[in-house]
């Protein structure tokens, strides 16, 4: 079987990474990208040793952009959720950490022209059809990866990546609620099915017997855990009109728990496999969203302003994400 080279761009987005992808480099039909995709990460084996993926669902993440058709945006951002030991691709969602390289990627591919200073990018997530404001450092009209800007999770500094999302309510399923209810109980677990920039099933740790506290590793070990939360996740993706979503990895799952470190809540966002390591730029809107809904699981979790804009502040395993809203 011959081979074909392909040009990309390898870059960490956040606390993901992976390959960038001019979209007109690879084929059109899905089935057949997906194999491109499976073949280029290593997908099927736990180290994914026959490819470049990094053997966690954060590093086995594909961006693939191009110039969009529409005049109020710029580029249009396609994104893959490959998997780490199945030979599979789900395209439904979307990823905000990889957004961060969406616009360096887009000056370098030269789909756009970096302007002085600042450039602003608008983004269309194609997956959910959100639009996301990006603005990137380009002092003297040249791309400029070095900066002070510290994120948890990630050692060292970087140039600041500014995002502002639009759009985003309803970004899988149409609808904020799409229950129809700020609660439900599900195999006598409450929880919240909110979609705001990803569909997330949230519940409070302790109704599963746990602190919220727990680590990544502690939690994926949990395999009693494990099998009841992908359970409710199935069930709830059901109620949500998704459909069968047990090869889906969406929606996504959380847990919540009080803040332990001066933030407003401590939180676990599953993906839906294994614990985040960190936190999903998009499940932290979800999250953030479900701390102001009345009537949500997290209602009474903390005590948070009558009036915006708010700043949310997330604890996760690695340290802390804010989210403004």
């Amino acid at each position: 079987m011959s081979q074909h080279p392909l040009p990309f761009l390898f870059y960490r987005g956040g606390t993901s990474r992976g390959p960038f992808f001019n979209r007109a480099d690879l084929p059109e039909n899905s089935k057949q990208l997906a194999q491109v995709l499976i073949a280029v990460m290593g997908a099927g084996q736990p180290n994914n040793i026959d490819g470049i993926g990094g053997g966690v669902a954060v590093t086995t993440k594909v961006a693939m952009l191009s110039r969009s058709d529409d005049p109020n945006v710029d580029i249009d951002y396609f994104f893959a959720q490959v998997s780490v030991e199945e030979r599979r691709v789900d395209f439904k969602p979307t990823c905000g950490n990889m957004l961060a390289g969406v616009g360096p990627a887009a000056i370098e591919m030269g789909l756009i022209t970096a302007q002085q200073r600042e450039t602003p990018v608008r983004v269309r997530a194609v997956n959910t059809g959100a639009l996301i404001d990006i603005v990137i450092q380009t002092p003297n009209a040249q791309m400029h990866y070095e900066g002070a800007a510290a994120i948890d999770g990630v050692p060292g500094t970087a140039a600041p990546v500014s995002l502002m999302f639009r759009e985003t309510v309803g970004a899988g399923t149409g609808m904020m609620l799409p229950t129809g209810l700020p609660l439900d109980v599900i195999d006598g677990i409450p929880v919240t099915c909110l979609d705001v920039a990803m569909p997330v099933v949230i519940a409070r740790a302790d109704t599963f017997g746990l602190t919220g506290y727990e680590t990544a590793q502690e939690l994926d070990d949990n395999m009693v855990f494990t099998a009841r939360r992908e359970r409710i996740r199935v069930q709830a993706g059901a109620l949500m009109g998704m459909g069968d979503v047990s090869d889906s990895v969406t929606p996504k799952f959380a847990l919540i728990a009080p803040a332990q470190q001066g933030g407003q809540a401590s939180v676990r966002y599953f993906m839906p496999v294994r614990c985040h390591p960190t936190l999903a730029v998009t499940g932290a809107q979800c999250l953030a969203s479900c701390l102001l809904l009345p009537g949500s699981v997290a209602e009474g979790l903390c005590s948070v302003p009558e009036r915006g804009p708010l700043e949310i502040v997330l604890e996760h395993p690695s340290g802390q994400m804010a989210v403004s809203v």
